[in-house]
């Protein structure tokens, strides 16, 4: 069994999550071997008892996971859902959903619980594939091919104002200042081979 609460969600406990998990597998006269219990963010795999359950999934140690709901599970993303679902499969562990019973690895919608994550994660890899094509146009417009960050990008911030600012004899520190950069941003935007340090 895998239970996980999020350390954000104050005064949440796992407790039960983990007491009706209990019951349904005492109802299916199904054996609890081990309980995996996360207090942190479904967003990122590396929670150690989420670790450590794919870890003995690998080894077999267990022939099925159960688990309160889908996003208790992870919250990563269709595409990474499938692909941890597609895991516990190879490994030969089937998997199932407390609260939401068609997401039952062993139950009739498998194939089609299957089919439609895939569908989802293809659409994500589109999405991801196109914000990533977008940020490399916006970058390109600021001066990058790579689409590397180059910091702070210079439109953020009135260039020419800060350039007539220092003609009029004001710091790189009082210019900031009154910009609302920093001045070490100021003088990279700004300096040029007639402009001091």
């Amino acid at each position: 069994m895998y239970t996980r609460v999020s350390t954000q969600n104050k005064g949440q406990e796992t407790a039960n999550q983990l007491l009706q998990l209990r019951e349904c597998c005492h109802a299916q006269n199904l054996s609890i071997l081990v309980e995996y219990e996360d207090h942190e963010s479904g967003g990122k795999s590396e929670r150690a008892a989420f670790q450590q359950m794919l870890r003995d999934a690998a080894a077999r140690r267990f022939g099925i996971l159960f688990f309160w709901s889908l996003d208790r599970l992870t919250r990563e993303g269709t595409l990474a859902t499938l692909k941890y679902l597609e895991l516990f499969e190879s490994y030969g562990v089937r998997w199932r959903s407390l609260t939401e019973p068609w997401i039952d690895s062993a139950g009739p919608f498998r194939d089609v619980i299957i089919s439609l994550l895939a569908s989802l994660a293809r659409q994500e890899r589109v999405r991801i594939s196109e914000r990533v094509r977008a940020g490399l146009t916006r970058a390109r417009q600021y001066g990058t091919r790579s689409g590397r960050s180059i910091g702070r990008p210079r439109s953020l911030f009135e260039r020419d104002r800060a350039l007539e600012l220092r003609r009029q004899g004001l710091s790189w520190r009082k210019i900031a200042k009154t910009i609302g950069v920093s001045p070490s941003t100021i003088r990279r935007a700004c300096h040029g081979p007639t402009e001091g340090r």
